[in-house]
């Protein structure tokens, strides 16, 4: 066969070049997703690529075309069956830090709800502690209410000994995987049209509040901030993030002022409600981490402090984070 260089050329660069720069493109951002036409594009670029290359494969008088050609065609293979890694952890730092505050702050409104919810239940707790004392069986976990503040403190402060050596590992998975249990039952609550997450929502205030309280009137705060604050600050917000999503999802079921069939309401918030339990997760292993390593330590071990500001820091950078990560919508 006579192949006619020129013309080959004139008529193969302009698709060898697009193949190139949407080849270009992929490499530099692995995260990039392609719809359906782009990917049926690369894959018409690339056989073509192959074709031009069976051709041109006897033609030794331009061994540096033949190489681009063999280098084109072998790069856009790798993309085509997905031979290099698609970069998943790029993507998941995407998810988290520019997908996750965008969905968060998309869904405020059932986010503050989240927290009204928790603040009432809490308010609740606490003045039914401090009017009834007698109630504290009721309002409190039983492992708490089993243990008057005073002597827990006395107990903790005078235990120096590293009594989760070896297993402070375990103990942040076992963490992890309780919260992420609870977070995921309050966002499967939203199924109840709201109802079920508003009221879990509202039992950890009342929890919450009763402990404040116990502990606040034991005049022991410094304890229970110090105790508290370091995965508190982080964890309780994840707890209230799950309880959004619920509320997002309920919102969906619902459907006020939203003429949309119930299938494309519930389609519409799919992806955020699973950025959210992704961003809920992070915060839990996070957490889960910060409980076992440095919650358990109580003074004179850590002072109390020092507890407190770690905590006020992780909560001011997570604010900042929710708030201003991600940029604007595009």
């Amino acid at each position: 066969m006579i192949l006619d260089l020129d013309r080959f050329l004139a008529a193969g660069r302009p698709s060898w070049s697009e193949l190139e720069e949407r080849l270009d493109r992929l490499e530099s951002d692995p995260g990039h997703r392609l719809g359906v036409a782009d990917v049926t594009r690369l894959h018409y670029l690339y056989r073509r690529a192959a074709a031009d290359l069976a051709r041109f494969a006897t033609f030794s008088s331009e061994p540096e075309i033949r190489g681009y050609l063999e280098a084109l065609v072998a790069r856009a293979y790798g993309e085509v069956h997905a031979l290099r890694p698609r970069g998943r952890q790029i993507m998941l730092w995407r998810l988290l830090s520019r997908s996750a505050p965008r969905a968060f702050r998309r869904h405020l409104g059932a986010f503050v709800l989240a927290v009204l919810a928790t603040a009432a239940g809490a308010v609740f707790g606490g003045a039914a502690l401090v009017l009834d004392p007698a109630a504290r069986s009721v309002v409190l976990p039983a492992e708490l209410a089993a243990w008057p503040p005073a002597e827990r403190v006395a107990w903790e402060e005078s235990v120096h000994a590293d009594l989760l050596h070896g297993v402070r590992t375990r103990f942040s998975a076992q963490l992890f995987t309780h919260n992420t249990q609870v977070s995921i039952f309050c966002l499967a609550l939203g199924i109840t049209w709201g109802a079920g997450t508003l009221m879990l929502l509202f039992v950890n205030g009342v929890i919450l509040g009763a402990v404040v309280a116990d502990y606040m009137g034991a005049g022991h705060g410094g304890f229970l901030f110090g105790w508290l604050l370091p995965h508190g600050a982080i964890e309780i917000p994840a707890i209230l993030i799950a309880g959004q999503a619920g509320l997002v999802l309920a919102g969906a079921l619902l459907g006020r002022a939203d003429p949309l069939p119930l299938r494309a309401r519930l389609r519409n918030v799919t992806a955020d409600l699973g950025t959210l339990v992704a961003l809920c997760a992070a915060l839990l292993a996070w957490a889960g981490l910060v409980e076992a390593f440095l919650s358990q330590y109580h003074a004179p071990v850590v002072p109390y402090g020092l507890k407190i500001a770690f905590g006020a820091i992780e909560a001011a950078a997570l604010a900042a984070f929710l708030a201003l990560a991600g940029g604007r919508e595009p």
